[in-house]
């Protein structure tokens, strides 16, 4: 059945037309955001007066408020994410040469016509980042919600494909869209003085500072005791907090796996249906021969056996292939707690020795490259780890199930009797040299207590008889075990492609697995901006500072006004501070950094700049001597 509709909506031309209110927004945001440092062009352009400053998204690093707004935000992203990951979205056509020139392109056209959803929750004007979002949000919420209207079906799922896998962006939205109602409503109330202003976001949170209380403490000699779900499946930390990276980075590899699971299990039912209507075929070509025993009838038998077992084995798969990524990606996050923690106690020895320091440059670049490579790492592991569950599910049916099923237990039983004594054989014998060490070629424990016996030979001559025959047979033991050890490295590699914690190279080459340095550039990058003790110094540096910078301007308080000052009133009292500070320290002012002035104007500056220091040193209240050249009518000398 074709699904195919000519009057929706088209997502391709809704995300172009997206772009204008998206950078209209980040334009308002960007023109009420105010500038740190003003520049020379804030002097030449007064109008600016340190506006237009530098949108900020989300923190990737540091922030640890409204995580879960920032999830559901990437939720929200997750559809369009998923296209980008099929490689379905080229906004121009051009050769295949340069289709990566393009996805870059759709990328960052992607990240435009969502970045008003990260924007608006970001920003510190409260009121205009609730409206602008909220507005914005309703007009994704109303197309998309008139796209599934208008044209729900779909060639993978059916007449309902949209509503099926847009549901959970669409639920993102609109709890953002409940999150922008209640900072508006907020905003309001605080404008209203109905409710406080909320504080400024600290540098060291309330967990980090319990953590270093923690490490203070003397630890408690009875540890807590602990449920079976935090001694099995998951315990809380109370000194952790994951990052917005982390739990975004969840959130669409979760969406992302229904996704794919669903398009996965219904591409295949279709693939099966087309192996039916194969064998379909080929019965009707059986059944117009004449002979009984042809061979298109046992074809027939054939195909319709394995599209029955193909069938119930990639149902099967599907659901263990489904259960694993999603516990993998939960493992991760557990994984990323471990590791951290590990670091914050200066243990590195979890890590290869090379990656103990890694270079800058490559972990702030792992940030940025981590959460999209998660994600594709977990989405393809899926389809990896279901092919190969898939085939070992084939092999048990017919090596196994299909022989006891069909009466051939016996025949069943002698062949894997035959396998099985094989392989029993060959690990008793090397079990039985390790035994035979054990008992005649060590000598006797040094302590009783002791668990082994010391690594120290006993019995040399035998021990060299023993080693010269067991020679030859271990070369052909050596056969089967490599052969063993390839299929391992196979299996447990492939199982691990979705793990970036994991590394699926032997020692010595985890620098060729660009996932795992990339994890390891990460948790090195978050383990330097955010440990608890390197974040509570600072803190404590930040407030000694502020302090002793007030003591400072103590000296300054006749110059101080309790009012709101204009821009213009600023550069009036740091002019008056500057004219006090040059006229009680005047042998300063030849250091200070001029413009460059003619011979005349400054020799005019060394005697003005001697006067003063004679002056100086003559009184001893440089405010009073000013004063009294005020009431003489004597001008005092001003340096700019």
């Amino acid at each position: 059945m074709n699904y195919t509709c000519e009057n929706g909506l088209s997502f391709d031309l809704f995300l172009h037309c997206s772009l204008v209110p998206s950078c209209f927004i980040v334009a308002i945001l960007s023109i009420i955001q105010r500038r740190e440092k003003c520049r020379a062009l804030d002097e030449r352009f007064p109008i600016l007066k340190g506006h237009f400053g530098i949108v900020v998204p989300l923190d990737f690093i540091g922030s640890l408020s409204n995580r879960w707004s920032y999830g559901f935000a990437f939720g929200a992203v997750s559809s369009s994410v998923l296209l980008l990951f099929s490689e379905g979205y080229m906004p121009f056509g051009v050769p295949q040469w340069a289709q990566a020139i393009v996805y870059l392109v759709g990328a960052l056209e992607v990240g435009v016509a969502y970045y008003p959803f990260f924007a608006c929750l970001s920003t510190p004007h409260r009121m205009w980042g609730g409206v602008l979002g909220l507005l914005y949000t309703v007009t994704w919420v109303i197309v998309t919600a008139v796209d599934i209207a208008t044209c729900p079906g779909g060639m993978v799922l059916g007449p309902w494909q949209k509503l099926i896998f847009q549901w959970p962006s669409v639920l993102c939205l609109l709890f953002l869209l409940g999150r922008y109602v209640y900072i508006i409503l907020k905003s309001v109330r605080v404008h209203l003085k109905l409710l406080a202003e909320e504080e400024e976001q600290h540098l060291m949170q309330s967990h980090q500072a319990r953590y270093v209380q923690s490490l203070l403490r003397r630890p408690s000699e009875r540890s807590a005791e602990k449920s079976w779900f935090q001694r099995k499946i998951y315990d809380w930390d109370p000194y952790f907090k994951f990052p917005n990276r982390m739990i975004g980075t969840s959130i669409i590899c979760l969406i992302g796996l229904y996704t794919v699971t669903l398009a996965d299990y219904s591409l295949s039912d279709y693939t099966f249906d087309q192996i039916d209507a194969l064998k379909d075929s080929v019965a009707e070509l059986a059944a117009s021969c004449n002979q009984t025993n042809n061979l298109f009838f046992v074809l027939a038998t054939q195909i319709e056996k394995f599209s029955y077992v193909a069938r119930k084995s990639w149902l099967a798969t599907t659901i263990c292939a489904s259960f694993t990524s999603v516990s993998y990606t939960v493992h991760v996050l557990v994984c990323y707690r471990k590791h951290l923690r590990r670091l914050w106690a200066g243990q590195k020895g979890f890590l290869p020795e090379k990656f103990h320091n890694p270079s800058s440059a490559v972990s702030v670049a792992a940030i940025a490259r981590y959460s999209g490579w998660q994600i594709a790492f977990t989405l393809w592991g899926y389809f990896i780890v279901h092919f190969v569950q898939f085939l070992f599910a084939i092999l048990f049916v017919y090596g196994v199930v299909i022989p006891i099923q069909e009466g051939r237990f016996l025949e069943w039983l002698t062949n894997f009797g035959f396998i099985f004594l094989t392989i029993a054989i060959v690990i008793g014998l090397v079990i039985l040299q390790i035994v035979m060490v054990q008992v005649f070629f060590l000598q006797a424990k040094i302590d009783p207590e002791d668990k082994e016996k010391p690594l120290a030979l006993n019995n040399r001559k035998a021990f060299h008889n023993f080693n010269y025959f067991f020679f030859f047979y271990n070369v052909i033991m050596g056969l089967s075990n490599c052969v063993i050890r390839l299929l391992m490295s196979c299996v447990v590699g492939t199982w691990l492609v979705p793990r970036i914690d994991r590394t699926i190279m032997q020692r010595g080459y985890e620098s060729m697995d660009p996932g795992y340095s990339t994890w390891i550039g990460m948790i090195f990058a978050d383990h330097y901006h955010s440990n608890p003790v390197l974040v509570c110094f600072c803190h404590v540096l930040l407030i000694r500072t502020v302090e002793k910078q007030r003591q400072n301007n103590s000296a300054y308080s006749q110059f101080q006004n309790t009012t709101s000052e204009s821009g213009t009133g600023g550069r009036v009292k740091g002019r008056w501070l500057l004219f006090y500070t040059l006229l009680r320290n005047p042998q300063i002012i030849l250091l200070r950094k001029n413009r460059s002035m003619s011979l005349q104007e400054n020799h005019k500056a060394i005697t003005s700049a001697r006067m003063m220091a004679s002056q100086a040193e003559r009184s001893t209240d440089p405010v009073t001597q000013m004063n009294q050249e005020s009431d003489h009518g004597t001008e005092p000398h001003t340096f700019e």
